[in-house]
């Protein structure tokens, strides 16, 4: 049987740093790389995503997003391996229920990216991953709680299991007669849009449950014609579309920055819905942004486009009913 073409270019990735700085014309030596965050949280991008780097350029916010830097080694207060204690919200392996009327199923630990800021880069998948034998408990407790009415797919990233397993899953949450709405985070149209193809779009506008796709774009150099023609197919398939962002100094902590970003966006169908404060996962601590400088941000994108295009600015914060916007929460 033959390979579909995004599989094919998924194992294509790029893991090893330094013969990622050599193929953008850098010696690893004006970059601080840390072998150590590089073991502990591999490298991985692919050849779509690295071609959108700015060739010769340390400071290109593409390339602050995957590459593995010392200041990751670095232990910071605060800054913990579980900032959300997503391990003890889970009521069966896998399926995090935290907020009314909606609980989220990891379906893998396997991404098409490694971001170096992300909050679950310490997560217990092996622990916590449902395999298909597994998925039983998290649907059997789905169809329990008639007050959940959407359900969640995250991961790792969602879109990178197979048609077959990613058919499978729907077809038994379909199945459950209370589910409302399927909604997907994910970062593949952006880092790997190669995925959205006709199979992709077969499942997820072949349920009776409402697909909502929330991507995840932190930069306007992201988006690229390829990233519209996939948007364009899962548009034409009459998903909803929108974003969330995580506030990154060194990438996005710029009022002119997100403001070009909400625009792209918007420009091919997604609507700007989330920008987020960094989670306090350790290893990330030197991509956040103070909340006084995050609300200054906002206030500036607030003054200069119409209020569908300003992202929330919200904070997750463990215990709490819902995601709390920075206004209620800021010292």
């Amino acid at each position: 049987m033959q390979q579909s073409k995004w599989r094919t270019i998924l194992q294509k990735t790029t893991r090893n740093p330094q013969a990622l700085l050599a193929e953008l014309g850098m010696e690893s030596g004006h970059m601080r790389v840390s072998r150590r965050a590089a073991d502990n949280f591999p490298l991985r991008v692919p050849d779509g995503f690295l071609a959108k780097v700015r060739p010769g350029d340390i400071h290109d916010p593409l390339l602050r997003q995957i590459l593995p830097l010392t200041e990751e080694d670095e232990t910071t207060p605060g800054y913990t391996s579980d900032p959300l204690r997503e391990h003890s919200s889970q009521p069966v392996p896998g399926l995090l229920h935290k907020y009314h009327g909606r609980a989220l199923l990891i379906v893998t630990g396997a991404c098409a990216i490694h971001c170096r800021y992300c909050f679950r880069r310490h997560f217990p998948y092996t622990d916590s991953n449902p395999s298909r034998q597994q998925w039983r408990q998290a649907l059997d407790y789905l169809g329990n709680n008639p007050d959940i009415t959407e359900i969640i797919l995250s991961g790792g990233d969602p879109l990178t299991v197979s048609d077959n397993k990613l058919a499978l899953l729907v077809n038994e949450l379909s199945g459950i007669a209370h589910l409302r709405r399927l909604r997907i985070h994910t970062r593949i149209p952006i880092v790997l849009p190669e995925r959205i193809d006709d199979g992709l779009i077969s499942i997820l506008t072949g349920t009776r449950l409402q697909p909502v796709i929330v991507v995840h774009t932190n930069h306007p150099n992201e988006i690229d014609a390829g990233v519209a023609g996939a948007v364009a197919k899962l548009r034409d398939g009459r998903i909803i579309l929108m974003n969330q962002s995580v506030l990154l100094k060194g990438v996005n902590d710029s009022a002119a920055v997100l403001r070009e970003l909400s625009e792209k966006l918007f420009s091919i169908g997604i609507i700007p819905y989330y920008l987020h404060m960094l989670d306090p996962v350790q290893g990330a601590a030197h991509f956040a942004v103070t909340k006084t400088r995050a609300m200054e941000i906002v206030e500036h994108l607030r003054a200069t486009l119409p209020g569908y295009l300003v992202p929330r600015l919200v904070m997750e914060i463990p215990g709490y009913a819902n995601k709390m916007p920075i206004e209620a929460i800021i010292d």
